[in-house]
């Protein structure tokens, strides 16, 4: 039986602004849309939250026995600089800047972008079209709306018409505007006097000259807009209606307001049935940007160079890092909060590299009551994960498990307690959220920094037990307390062995 008939998932649904119990358009399916990014510069932390959080909903969905196809859009033209209908494509600005060929820009930044998904181990979608690659689908899907009376040309540009869609269908749905009350507080913008009215966004946008991506279209030489590209990939890739869509909270309005309508005024059908948004980044409780001169790249805060980091951190300390915070909420950087991270993500690691070297469990006067108590932090944590993806509550019951394991690992007698079969049942589990859902690993390939380590540690014991045994108890006391700062505890067993565990 798959776990998703055992664990049912229940999300927040941003178009019904309430939890709804997940139910998938087919049996054993799903079909989730997420916007990608626009690649005309370096990735930014903002990118990597984002992802991170629908890769666990795509790996967790997995997990659970779906069969997801998951779409991942590259834009690659037609966003406009300041996110309106006016301007440079910002590809096309970038690559006169750079005296590039727009595709150059392109394929520099789509490369970029993969290198750190793969950093932060954020796994490829299923499919990941290019708005370039669909220029013929989006002419179709503007062709349909201005037959069903939603879009209009004027000299050689379409808009989409949203006085005329709200008659029939309401606009500001998802995000929770008025369209009367949005006209009012618009005012009027230099270079859209076109538009019948200032909430008009366009389909297709003319090329003026010297624009360096067009394309010929019904309506003459030019480029698709921003919203238009998404509409049409997911609906060529999931159908009419599917089931997830998700982006960036900053993406609700008025880009995904305008996907929904261009959904319903080209077929009548809306699109996505669950909505899912991922919350913004601060750091020190300041939103994160550039004008703040508190915006850091990937690659700043895994080396440490920047002056608000007192050091570097790893990928998968700041994959757990974000993945101690759900998805919806704030994200708040700090150093402290970063190296709590690390602390928590290499305890976690460490439990899990101490699993094979457990005792054999069961092989006393097995308590029955201890034993599901065990299993049922595993339990606890699906059941985190099922609720809306919970990361930070699936990570407190992981601890859980992890305490015991030391625990076992210090007293065998104690694992000798445990039945057999479930303590198998749970540690597999315990290991296929860390390393199947969340996503983490060792540092390193195949778990060598485990390994690295185990090594270092045997080192520092044995350089203890000689310090005691030439009772040299300085020497033996001060890498005792040396290990306990960085949250290492040694601890004197009989006979004088010794064995650490990590707080």
């Amino acid at each position: 039986m798959s776990l998703y008939k055992q664990y049912p998932v229940s999300v927040h649904n941003t178009l019904s602004k309430q939890k709804e119990l997940f139910k998938p358009l087919s049996e054993g399916k799903v079909g989730m849309y997420v916007c990608g990014p626009t690649v005309y510069s370096d990735v930014h932390l903002g990118n990597v939250r984002t992802f991170l959080s629908f890769d666990i909903v795509f790996r967790y969905l997995t997990f659970l026995g779906y069969k997801v196809r998951y779409v991942r859009n590259i834009t690659d033209v037609g966003h406009l600089v300041g996110d309106a209908d006016e301007g440079e494509d910002k590809i096309a600005k970038k690559a006169r800047l750079d005296q590039l060929e727009p595709m150059e820009v392109v394929q520099k930044y789509t490369n970029g972008f993969h290198d750190v998904m793969q950093l932060f181990n954020i796994l490829p979608p299923s499919i990941e079209p290019t708005a370039t690659g669909h220029i013929v689908e989006q002419i179709s899907f503007i062709q349909q709306i201005i037959e069903n009376g939603y879009a209009y040309e004027v000299d050689g540009s379409v808009y989409f018409d949203v006085k005329k869609y709200n008659e029939d269908h309401p606009y500001g749905e998802l995000s929770g505007r008025n369209v009367e009350e949005m006209i009012s507080n618009t005012r009027e913008l230099a270079g859209q006097e076109q538009k019948k009215n200032q909430l008009d966004f366009a389909l297709w946008k003319k090329a003026k000259g010297g624009h360096l991506m067009k394309w010929p279209s019904p309506w003459g030489e030019g480029f698709p807009g921003w919203h238009l590209e998404c509409s049409a990939m997911s609906t060529k890739y999931l159908g009419q209606d599917f089931d997830i869509h998700g982006g960036g909270m900053d993406l609700k309005f008025p880009h995904h307001e305008a996907e929904i309508a261009q959904n319903k005024g080209c077929s009548n059908h809306g699109g996505a049935k669950y909505w899912i948004h991922g919350n913004m980044l601060t750091v020190n409780g300041r939103k994160m940007a550039k004008s703040e001169g508190n915006g850091f790249t990937p690659e700043e805060l895994l080396t440490g160079n920047h002056k608000l980091l007192e050091r570097g951190y790893s990928a998968m300390t700041v994959r757990f890092f974000m993945l101690m915070s759900h998805y919806a909420s704030t994200l708040d950087f700090s150093n402290e909060a970063l190296q709590a991270a690390e602390k928590g993500y290499k305890r976690l690691m460490a439990s899990v590299n101490l699993i094979d070297k457990l005792a054999t469990p069961g092989t006393g006067n097995v308590d029955a009551k201890k034993s599901e108590e065990f299993k049922g932090f595993v339990e606890k944590a699906l059941l985190d994960l099922s609720d809306d993806f919970n990361t930070a509550k699936a990570i407190a019951s992981l601890f859980e498990v992890s305490s015991k394991i030391n625990t076992y690992y210090q007293s065998p007698s104690e694992l000798a307690q445990i039945d057999k079969s479930i303590f198998e049942y749970t540690v597999g589990v315990f290991k296929d959220i860390i390393h199947q859902v969340l996503g983490l690993k060792n540092e390193g390939d195949g778990g060598q920094d485990g390994e690295l380590l185990d090594g270092v540690m045997n080192v520092l014991i044995e350089l203890r037990k000689q310090a005691k045994f030439s009772k040299n108890y300085a020497l033996s006391d001060k890498i005792r307390d040396d290990l306990k700062t960085v949250g290492v505890q040694i601890k004197d067993e009989k006979g004088g062995e010794m064995s650490y565990t990590i707080d």
